[in-house]
């Protein structure tokens, strides 16, 4: 599955940013969210399974970010708010067929990246 994230862009702290992740077939995928911040290791942020619901949000995301998906539109969703300067990061997303947890190396499939900046 080719997976394909976009919605990134700059925004000031506080705001809000939607992030989607897309691919033919993702609704027999398990997908998830991850970050990369400049000289941090890759960090987990939300998963979702095939049949919608949601398995983790990670400490950063808790009460601010809420994982969704479309099947009809093969979309997976990642929706951002009050966002803080530290949620500077490339996000990712990431499917498998079994699992959906917040171990980057147990899921099978990456998409390209989209670039969040939070800054005023």
């Amino acid at each position: 599955v080719q997976l394909q994230a976009f919605g990134g862009g700059q925004v000031q702290p506080g705001g809000s940013l939607r992030l989607s992740c897309a691919a033919f077939g993702l609704d027999y995928y398990n997908i998830g969210w991850f970050r990369q911040a400049p000289g941090k290791e890759r960090e987990g942020i939300s998963c979702i399974t095939s049949n919608n619901d949601p398995t983790y949000y990670g400490d950063s995301a808790k009460g601010r970010f809420t994982i969704s998906r479309d099947n009809a539109r093969n979309t997976v969703y990642l929706q951002m708010n009050s966002l803080k300067p530290e949620d500077t990061a490339v996000y990712y997303c990431a499917a498998d067929a079994k699992v959906c947890t917040k171990w980057d190396t147990e899921l099978d499939y990456w998409g390209q990246g989209t670039q969040v900046t939070v800054s005023s």
